[in-house]
C-alpha cells in the first residue's frame, strides 16, 4: 500500500534527506521518498502496519523538524 503525505512547513532540504532515512529504516517500510521540493513524503508499507508505521513517521519527523506537521495528501 503506497499513501502520500505533504509535510507542510519542511524547509529544510538536509532535514527532508534525514526524514526519508530514518522513516525507510521503521520495520514494514518498503520504501520512503521526501521530495523537498512539493514538500511531499511518499510511503510504501505492509497495510496492516500502516497505523503504527504513520504514528512512527510523525515521530521522527517532529525530532528532526519540530515545527513540520505531517498531514494525508488530497489526491
Amino acid at each position: 500500500m503506497t499513501k502520500t503525505f505533504i509535510l507542510e512547513d519542511l524547509d529544510c532540504a538536509h532535514c527532508a534527506g534525514v526524514i526519508e532515512e530514518k522513516i525507510q529504516k521503521l520495520d514494514e517500510v518498503k520504501s520512503a521518498q521526501v521530495n523537498f521540493m512539493s514538500r511531499r513524503l511518499v510511503i510504501d508499507a505492509e497495510e496492516s502496519a500502516f497505523d503504527k508505521i504513520v504514528k512512527d513517521a510523525k515521530k521522527i519527523i517532529k525530532k528532526v523538524e519540530p515545527d513540520v506537521e505531517m498531514v494525508a495528501a488530497k489526491l
